[in-house]
Order: structure tokens, then sequence, then C-alpha cells
């Protein structure tokens, strides 16, 4: 039970990459020493029959060939018995008969020796007495007799050394297979530890670089795949969270600039970062002599508004300005709420003529689009609009001049657009709708 919830929580939650390792490194060792033991058996029978073949095998064989050689000895002195011209040649080869009919090797085979003790009679009867024909007759069977018994026992010397040539033979062809097997499975051993390495080990760690590269660059990172070991899917884990920290790290950081470059009401860009870009964008023009404008806008009579409606109305037609404003405005411009109901716009690449013409398409908008609070009520809005030429003087003094020229527009009547013309106080030029026309198309 404890080995089956074992194996369960492995397979689910991976193996540990050592128990993993150990585990096949295990099985390994096991069945190398197995065929390690199986080769020492059969080097063992090796050995033992090379030292049965020096000590017992060659001597039997070189028995045999001596006894074989006795043998055919004891015919061919036979023969010169036989044929012998004298008879003391007869005699001296029937005495070599009696001493081969009594050697050792003669004597130790029951087959030689009885043979031996019959030729050495006929041998010994057929020198004494004349040979007939059927002395030759019985003398031709001996010989052949003798001449099949020397013949028998090298062969029977031959097959001793056959058999243990033949038995060696085979334990070595059984020990080469069992070494290719060893050398198969070291190298199939080598390889599923390679396999292993690449895909448990080495491609989760690329996968990991990749995803920290991704990490790094902010670009969306790829779901792991189940990892089969455990140190590896923790890893991947931490860089799984690691993702989503950053993920929310960046989310936070987003709204933090955000929060710390718009107005919470309006969505438009706060003052702090308009004046930053708006400086940026000054430093550009002067550096390249590039026409520049800017401009200041305040609502007509909010004050009122939010005394006679109250302030979520008066927030409610900031925002609708707001937006109004937002979509009127070209790609290239910069606006924001400067505070309260005044609002502040930079028109980059733009002459004071065509900033006039683009604040009083604002400010014809703004006129032409009230607010409908309810069924019967409608709520008219307007807007003054001061500009100022920046491409000279710097971000402040053309601000200065920008709101003189909007309290100029206030001056005179509101809803309607001053341009700031000069440096001296109280040069302006100013522009308005009549009031029978308030409500047309700008031209």
């Amino acid at each position: 039970m404890a080995q089956r919830s074992f194996l369960e929580r492995a397979t689910r939650d991976g193996w540990p990459a050592g128990t993993a390792f150990a585990l096949i490194a295990g099985v390994f060792g096991c069945t190398f020493l197995a065929l390690l033991f199986f080769l020492a058996v059969d080097q063992r029978l090796v050995l033992e029959g090379s030292q049965r073949l020096l000590d017992k095998t060659v001597p039997s064989t070189l028995e045999h060939f001596r006894l074989a050689r006795n043998v055919e000895q004891l015919r061919l002195e036979g023969e010169r018995v036989l044929s012998g011209p004298t008879p003391v040649a007869r005699q001296q080869a029937l005495f070599i008969i009696s001493l081969l009919a009594s050697h050792p090797a003669l004597m130790a085979d029951p087959r030689a020796a009885e043979l031996a003790r019959e030729v050495e009679r006929f041998l010994a009867r057929a020198a004494r007495e004349e040979m007939s024909e059927e002395s030759y007759a019985a003398w031709t069977a001996l010989s052949s007799r003798l001449s099949l018994l020397a013949d028998d026992v090298s062969i029977e010397g031959v097959n001793l050394a056959t058999d243990d040539l033949r038995q060696m033979s085979a334990i070595m062809v059984q020990s080469r297979v069992k070494l290719a097997v060893v050398l198969a499975l070291v190298a199939a051993f080598a390889g599923l530890v390679l396999f292993l390495i690449h895909r448990h080990l080495i491609r989760p760690l690329q996968m990991m670089d990749e995803a920290l590269s991704a990490l790094r660059a902010g670009a969306p990172v790829k779901p792991f795949a189940p990892a089969a070991m455990r140190e590896i899917g923790a890893v991947e884990g931490a860089i799984g969270q690691l993702r989503e920290v950053m993920h929310e790290n960046e989310t936070a950081r987003q709204q933090l600039v955000l929060l710390a470059t718009t107005d919470d009401l309006t969505g438009m860009f706060n003052r702090r970062h308009f004046m930053a870009l708006a400086e940026e964008e000054i430093k550009r023009a002067q550096r390249y002599d590039r026409p520049l404008c800017v401009a200041m806008a305040d609502l007509d009579f909010f004050k009122q508004i939010n005394d006679s409606y109250g302030h979520a109305v008066g927030d409610l037609v900031l925002t609708s300005i707001a937006e109004l404003l937002t979509k009127t405005l070209r790609q290239s411009d910069c606006a924001c709420r400067y505070g309260g109901e005044e609002f502040a716009f930079l028109f980059s690449e733009t002459s004071l003529a065509e900033a006039h013409r683009l604040a009083e398409r604002l400010r014809h908008r703004v006129a032409k689009n009230p607010l409908q609070l309810s069924d019967d009520v409608c709520l008219p809005v307007t807007l003054s609009l001061g500009l100022a030429d920046a491409s000279r003087g710097s971000l402040a003094t053309s601000l200065k001049r920008a709101d003189e020229a909007l309290y100029e527009a206030k001056k005179q009547g509101r809803n309607r657009v001053f341009i700031a013309l000069s440096a001296d106080h109280g040069s302006f030029r100013g522009s308005a709708l009549p009031e029978k026309n308030s409500h047309s198309q700008p031209p």
C-alpha cells in the first residue's frame, strides 16, 4: 500500500531526480553485474578447459599417438620377420617384436596387449616353421587388424582433443555473445541516460531560458508542459509565479503611471505631466525652428453651474467637455486639465493662424453641444480661449501670455478666442461668432 501510494504521488507530482536516476542506475547495475557474472563463469570454464587440455587431453592424445605408432611398428617388424633374408635377420626382428609386445604403452591398452601377444605367438611359430599359404593368409589378417587398431587409436586421440576444443569454442562463442549483450546494454543505458537528460533536464532548462528571456523582453510566456522531474517542476512553478508577479507589477506600474500622468476625473493629462511634455516639445521646436503654440481655456460661468446644479453636475460638465475636446483635437495635439475648470493645450507644428482655427473649432463644438441634464433641462456651456506663440520664449512665459489672452476673452464677453500678439501687455486680437450665428458651423 505504501509503495502504491509513493508511485501515485510520484506520478502526480513528478519523480525526484535523484530517485529516478538512482532507480535507473540500480536496474542497469543489477543487469550489468549479472551479465558480468555469466562472463566470469564462462571465463572460468574456458580456463578449466585450457588447463584440462594441457594436463589431460594433450598427454592422453600423445599416448594414443604413441600407441598407434607402436602398433604400426609391430606390424612393420612382423613383415620383416616374415620377409627376412637370413635367420639372423628374422631373429632380430622377432626380438624387436618381443620388446614391442611388452612395451608399457601396449600393455596399458587391453586391445593392443591382446593383439600384440597374438602377433608375437604367430611370428614366433612362423619363424620356426615354413610359411605356407595359410600362414600368409593369417598374417594378412593380423596385419590388417594391426592397421585398423593403429587407425582407431589415432582417431581416438584426435577425438579427445577435438571434443575439448569444440567445448572451449562453444564457451567462447557464448562469451562473445554475452560480451556483445553487455556492450549493447551499456550503449542502451548511455543512450537512455542521454535521452532522459535531454528530455527532462536540458530541454526544460532551454524552455526556462526562453521563458526568462521572454520575461525580460516583456513578451508573453508559453505555459510549461507538466515536468516529470519534481525539481524541474518546482523551478518551472517558480518561473510561473515570477511571471504572475511581474504581470501584477506591470499592471500596478501602468496604473501608477496612469494615476501620475492623468486627471482622475476627466482622464486627460494632469498639469505636471503636461508641463513635462510641453517643456520637451518647446526645446525641440526651438532647436529646429519649428512653429509651436499654446492655449489656455476656461469654461464660462462654471461657478454658477456648481452653485445652481451642484458639484455632481459640475463634474459631469467637466467630463463631457473633456471627452468632447479629446475627440476634436488632432492626434499630435496635447491637452490637460490645468486646474478646476481650466484647460491647457499645446499645438505642435502649428502657426498662430492654424492654432486660431483649431481654437475656434473647439469653442464652436463646445457651444454646439449643450449638456442634456433631463428631458426638460438643457444646460448650455461655452468656452473662452487664449492663444500665444511658444516657439520663442519659455513655457512659463508662453502660458502666462495665453492666460492673459484668456482673461481678455473673459473680459470682452466670453465665448471667444483671443490671441496674444506680442509680449507687450494688452496687445491682443480677439474673435467671436455673432450672437445670432452662435450655433452655426465654424468657417
